[in-house]
Order: C-alpha cells, then structure tokens, then sequence
C-alpha cells in the first residue's frame, strides 16, 4: 500500500492532521478543491480559512473544557493553536483570531515542508484503496456527500449553521457604544476593553424582537430540514423560542456598566468583537442569522450605535453535513466499511473550530503511527481529547447524535467531589488537572519514530 497520506479538505481539522503526519515523517498530499471549486462561503483558497466567527472560545484551561482542549493541542505541538496565538486579539477571557493572516500562516507553513503538497483537484468518490482522511467539514461538496451517503447505507445527517454579520468599526456611533468585556475580564486594559457594547432600553429591545420575527428569512430548498446545532442558531430562531430568549443569551446586560450613563442600567446589550488586527472590522456577537440581506440591514440598523452601520459582510446560512460516527467510525477514526479512510474535524460531529481541529491532530497522528508501522495508545478518555473521540466514536447514542462541542458532562466523574453549582470550581480544576496529567503521559507514550 502507498505509503503517502492522502487528506480531503484544507480547513482546520485537514490543515492540523497535515502538519501531524508530515511532522512524524510521513508524506502528505492535501486534496483542497479551493479556488478552483468554490463555495459560497469561502472567500479565499487558502487553508484553515475562518468561515463563521473568529473566535476559538473561552482559553481559560482550568475551568473550561475548550480552554482545556487548547492546552492539550498546544502541549502536542498543533500548528492550529501556535498560529492563533500568533495572531491572537483582545477578546478578554477568550481567544479571538485575526482571520486572514491567521489562514495565511497556516498555509505557508505547510508549503514550506517539503514533504507537503496540496492539489486543488475536486475528489468526488470514496478511495478504495491508500491511505486517507476525509475532512471537508460542514461544506462537504455534492458529489462526496452522495458517495459517503451511498457507502454509508443512510441518508446525511445534516443542520444549518449561520453566520454573524460584520461591521465597519468607523461605522459604529462611538458617542452611544462603549468598550468594555463582560465583568472587566483579561489582564490587560486591552483585554478588559476587547468589546463594544450596544446599550437596549426595554421599549428599544421589544421593537428589536418585533422586527426579528417580521423580517423575511431564507427558504429551504425543498427536502432540507432545519435542524439547527444549539451553539449556532440564528437569533431570530432564539427570539420564535420566547420574546426573553436574547436578553438572556447572547444580549444579556450582566456584567457591562455603560460607560456613557453609569446609572443607567441597560435592558439588553449587544456586543461587538474585534474581527481584525486593525481595529477596522467588528463581528456581532451571536448574531448568526438567516434574514435575507436586505431584512438584516433594516433590523441591526435598529441597535443603539449601529444607525448609520456599514457591512463588510451580512450573515448567512449555510448546510452543515457530518455523519452518524457512532455507527460508522472505530476507536481509530476509521470507516468501519472502508478502513483506509479516516474521518476527521465536523463531518464527524464534532463542533467548533477547536474540536475540529483536535479531531484532526488526532486522525493525523493515527494515520501517520499506521503508515509507519506502529502503534499509539488508546487515547486517555479522561482528557479534552479522549472524552471527544469517545463521544463520536461509541459513547453517543446514534439515534440521537447530534453536533457536540467540548465540554464537562463529556468527562467522567471524579470521585469525593461534590454535585452541583456550589462544587463546580473544585470539579473542573480537578478535571483540568487530571487531564493535563493523563495527556502528558500519553504524548510521552505516543510520540512516533519517522521511517
């Protein structure tokens, strides 16, 4: 068997699986249909290239589960998380991403090892035979989907992911909008002021909700079915779920004193994160939707601060397919079916650009110990790591597999610590730091001798 590793799709579970394997030795072609075939969501042809928010989450690795996930990829050397923190953004506790230099180093570090090439040839079918990883994410073309739809014996499991818009920050009325992260959070004046808020009063909120559920949205084509993921839905589905629904998720006032009238004490607040290194560009935060362009104008023109908005991207919908993995993957990310492939990053149900991600350092590494004779451990399921790949790959029901983020009810318990809210803190340092621990020692265990 040719002892090259194959991967479909340059996105960030491909891009991460890439610089694994070449990094144990091992020959890799990156197989990325960009530019030469487009999608509607991608503006580039480079790889990793960031399609909905520029945020990789919470980076706090003691008290949260993706904070965690960051820390295990960087300990394991991940080529994703060293070029984030290059092009790292104030964003208080999280860590946000300049996006296109961000892709644009991803890409030129993997042209620069010589044991990496990319086609931009479009792959339409399952390989029968070398070695491959399939991660091309929630764009998976037509022509694939059909045939992992064919081989799988079932039709696609699929949802609908939205995207936040984007506003020009010299658009933003400064005199109304004020800069500060929920509760001051981050080290730095920088990090305490990484967000523009956008204050609601009640009367102001209820017209906003009023628009939300007028506007004109976008049709499904027929057959499709809008089962959204819960970490992405588009605002005006959280408003149909109850008129308080925003104020309580992504326009809570908590935590924000404005600093333009410090007695008064806004009904609801949207905040804007930085999306480029200049300053230049503002995302909303949460704001993925599915209103047709001109609605979305008219609506988000309506928040305190953005009247005279200019956008340099509206949101947008976007199918979003992966696969029932819990059935069809083993402990190895292998296709039961066809064990020369392997599936990495969201088609297996993973969700988020860190998961993705981590899924692919994981199928990269596997890949790479296989072609080159050897063997890794199973991956502690006691880590970020393990408790994601166990997820998709058995501890799921499949009836009722859905996306999944990273988080603490994915680990096990442990034990002598007490339940509920009260003992939380305790609980996740003591996940944390029995991950960072069981990690450690499995990179230690796993690390793999080139041929």
């Amino acid at each position: 068997m040719d002892k090259t590793l194959h991967i479909i799709g340059g996105g960030m579970a491909g891009s991460e699986a890439a610089w694994q394997a070449a990094r144990a030795g091992v020959n890799v072609v990156i197989h990325e249909m960009r530019p030469k075939v487009e999608t509607f969501a991608h503006r580039t042809g480079n790889l990793a290239e960031m399609v909905c928010s520029n945020s990789f989450r919470s980076d706090d690795d003691e008290q949260n589960a993706v904070g965690l996930l960051h820390w295990e990829m960087r300990q394991a050397g991940g080529l994703i998380m060293q070029m984030a923190d290059r092009h790292r953004l104030p964003a208080g506790g999280a860590l946000a991403v300049d996006r296109d230099p961000f892709s644009q180093s991803v890409t030129d570090a993997l042209h620069a090892l010589p044991n990496v090439s990319v086609s931009h040839e479009e792959i339409t079918g399952l390989p029968d035979t070398g070695h491959w990883i399939i991660a091309t994410g929630p764009l998976t073309s037509d022509a694939l989907g059909q045939a992992i739809a064919r081989e799988t014996g079932a039709e696609r499991l699929a949802f609908f992911d939205a995207i936040a818009p984007i506003v020009y920050a010299d658009s933003i009325d400064m005199s109304v909008v004020w800069a500060q992260s929920r509760y001051d959070k981050g080290e730095t004046e920088a990090e305490q002021k990484a967000y523009l808020n956008c204050p609601m009063t009640k009367p102001q909120y209820e017209a906003f909700i009023d628009a939300l559920l007028a506007a004109d949205k976008t049709e499904f084509h027929e057959g499709e079915t809008a089962g959204y993921f819960d970490g992405c839905l588009p605002i005006e589905v959280m408003a149909e779920r109850g008129r308080e629904t925003l104020r309580h998720g992504p326009m809570k006032p908590i935590g924000l004193t404005n600093a333009h009238a410090p007695s008064d004490k806004p009904y609801a607040v949207v905040q804007l994160r930085r999306d480029n290194a200049l300053g230049t560009l503002f995302n909303i935060v949460g704001f993925q939707t599915k209103m047709k362009y001109g609605a979305q104008t008219d609506v988000f023109r309506m928040i305190p601060g953005l009247e005279n908005a200019s956008f340099a991207r509206l949101g947008g919908i976007h199918r979003n397919t992966f696969i029932n993995s819990p059935t069809l993957l083993d402990a190895q990310m292998r296709l039961k079916s066809r064990p020369n492939i392997r599936f990495a990053g969201q088609i297996t149900g993973v969700e988020g650009y860190v998961e993705s991600s981590a899924m692919g350092l994981l199928a990269g590494r596997m890949a790479a110990a296989e072609i080159l004779g050897q063997t890794l451990p199973q991956v502690p399921q006691d880590t970020a790591m393990g408790a994601l790949i166990h997820h998709i790959t058995g501890g799921a029901e499949a009836k009722t597999f859905q996306p999944m983020n990273v988080n603490f009810g994915l680990f096990r318990p442990v034990d002598g610590l007490k339940g509920g809210r009260r003992g939380r803190k305790d609980r996740y340092k003591a996940y944390t730091d029995r991950a960072k621990a069981a990690w450690a020692a499995w990179l230690d265990q796993s690390a793999l001798d080139a041929a």
